[in-house]
């Protein structure tokens, strides 16, 4: 495995470091950047994303076809750590989720036509998305099989939605959607993927559920379906496809998360080394302390293990393969090395870390969902045991070079 990066990509990814450190980073400390929700304001995004897009850093994830740069899965790890070095820096190159998880699905997945309609408004920045697949109890949460919302095909060929969805990250804001139903009772080919509009009639937002914070735009909200009309070319991929969908969707996306999150964790060592070096205690700097030597220590080799983790499931996603128990592995220790890191720094910080003087408390508030997103941390070690079963020694094997 190597993680070198092409010439290319280097370039990409230093321009992206440059770019946050010197356009984006000073929005953080004024309070005017800020929404309602404690995210970059709308206007305020809409006046960066133009400029991210005039330096040629939007949207990396796509093909150039489908107006990105066309990074592979290891170019995106390197840069989308950049990017989230500051809170505000995926949304601004259009490189946040939960749009970036579904523009990669739709490009992989849709038709020309469906990509036309529902891919390229998202990539040029022009509507935001949600994927509303989660369900309140006893619905789908970890586990898809157990999914309640159904669709009924009618005499027509299309299909009319009915039942409840919840924490849907971006509804609020969001013009396009991605909609798991229940199809059939088949436990394979029982669930199908439909797209539809905010405008179309049959469903309604209940609310916006109120979380500790802070929210990504749009929110995270309660969906009802009441009889919404999809037609059959709004279909993703076929009838009964829905899971095939969800696994083509969900492991890029998760793997983005853990991108994006060792960023944060970058910045919380950032914030924190600079107060040890300047705050000085019974005589000596912070930073001359044991005791905060081996919590940066840690702290750097913890993430150093998600990037690790991280590029080899990029590689192996380059390659053409799932990479299922690699992204587990790396989900795990991202989200697990992003609280632990905005913890340390805010510690290390004392009473300047616990206020809003840094955006640790910013930081630590978010990281703590990092274990419950896409697959709780228990889900994924339940998918390694499984791993670890069927392979027994194997887990460990290493990859064999093509003679």
């Amino acid at each position: 495995m190597d993680f070198s990066l092409p010439a290319a990509t280097e370039d990409i990814r230093s321009r992206i470091e440059d770019f946050v450190a010197r356009e984006i980073v000073p929005l953080e400390a004024d309070p005017a950047s800020y929404d309602d929700h404690e995210n970059i304001r709308l206007d305020l995004l809409d006046a960066m994303r133009a400029r991210a897009r005039a330096a040629g850093l939007w949207c990396i994830q796509l093909a150039p076809e489908h107006g990105g740069l066309g990074l592979g899965r290891v170019g995106m790890a390197a840069c989308y750590e950049e990017m989230n070095r500051s809170i505000f820096g995926p949304a601004i190159f259009n490189s946040a989720a939960p749009d970036d998880g579904n523009m990669m699905v739709l490009e992989k997945v849709a038709t020309p036509a469906q990509k036309a309609r529902w891919l390229a408004p998202i990539a040029r920045g022009e509507v935001r998305s949600a994927f509303a697949m989660t369900e309140p109890h006893p619905g789908s949460g970890s586990d898809p099989s157990m999914m309640l919302t159904r669709a009924e095909r009618q005499a027509d060929g299309s299909y009319r939605i009915y039942g409840r969805k919840w924490f849907i990250t971006g509804a609020a804001e969001a013009a396009h959607f991605i909609v798991m139903a229940r199809t059939s009772d088949d436990p394979r080919k029982g669930l199908t993927a439909f797209l539809f509009h905010r405008d179309q009639p049959g469903w309604r937002i209940l609310r916006r559920i109120a979380i500790m914070g802070p929210e990504e735009h749009g929110g995270h909200c309660e969906l009802e379906f009441d009889g919404l009309a999809i037609s059959p070319e709004d279909v993703l991929m076929g009838e009964g496809d829905g899971l095939k969908v969800t696994q083509i969707r969900l492991g890029p996306a998760r793997l983005t998360h853990c991108m994006r999150w060792l960023g944060l964790a970058r910045r919380c060592v950032e914030i924190a080394r600079a107060y040890a070096v300047e705050r000085h205690s019974f005589g000596v700097a912070l930073a001359e302390r044991e005791s905060v030597q081996m919590k940066l220590g840690q702290a750097a080799m913890s993430i150093e293990i998600g990037r690790l983790l991280t590029m080899k499931a990029a590689w192996e996603l380059d390659r053409g393969n799932l990479a299922r128990k690699e992204i587990s592995m790396a989900k795990i220790q991202a989200a697990n090395t992003l609280h632990q890191a905005a913890d340390m720094a805010i510690q290390i910080n004392g009473a300047r870390g616990y206020s809003r003087d840094t955006v640790l408390e910013w930081i630590y508030r978010y990281a703590r969902q990092a274990r419950l997103v896409d697959g709780a941390d228990e889900v994924h070690q339940m998918v390694l045991n499984r791993f670890l079963s069927q392979e027994k020694a194997d887990f460990w094997r290493w990859p064999v070079a093509a003679p």
